[in-house]
């Protein structure tokens, strides 16, 4: 009698493992919308944005509303985000890119007004 209960409580935490994966997982996606306009940042999939993303997608593309709704486009080179100036990186406020902290000489800029906090950037 007690392999019963057993497997009943077995049963049971599958099935709602199986009904809580199908609950997060559940997203619409509705056709591409060319002429929408890219939100920076947006929150997609339990992240924040500041950029086009790929993710499984053969393009970069991204979300038409702050939350992700199912409204998204592909990104064109006008859609990509653009620096923030001034932005504060460690000590200093930068008007322009830098290379400052870069081993490889490249520069880059912030997405965001506070680079120490947000440590969000891209390549200029």
């Amino acid at each position: 009698m007690a392999w019963h209960w057993g497997l009943l409580l077995a049963w049971v935490c599958l099935l709602h493992s199986a009904v809580a994966l199908l609950e997060e997982e559940t997203i619409t996606h509705f056709p591409e919308i060319r002429d929408g306009e890219c939100v920076f940042p947006f929150y997609y999939k339990n992240g924040t944005h500041y950029d086009c993303i790929k993710g499984k997608a053969k393009h970069k593309w991204c979300s038409l509303n702050e939350t992700y709704k199912g409204y998204w486009k592909y990104c064109a080179r006008e859609d990509f985000a653009s620096c923030v100036f001034p932005f504060w990186y460690r000590r200093l406020i930068y008007w322009e890119c830098t290379d400052d902290g870069n081993a490889f000489g490249r520069k880059w800029c912030s997405l965001t007004q506070n680079f120490n906090k947000d440590r969000v950037w891209k390549y200029c």
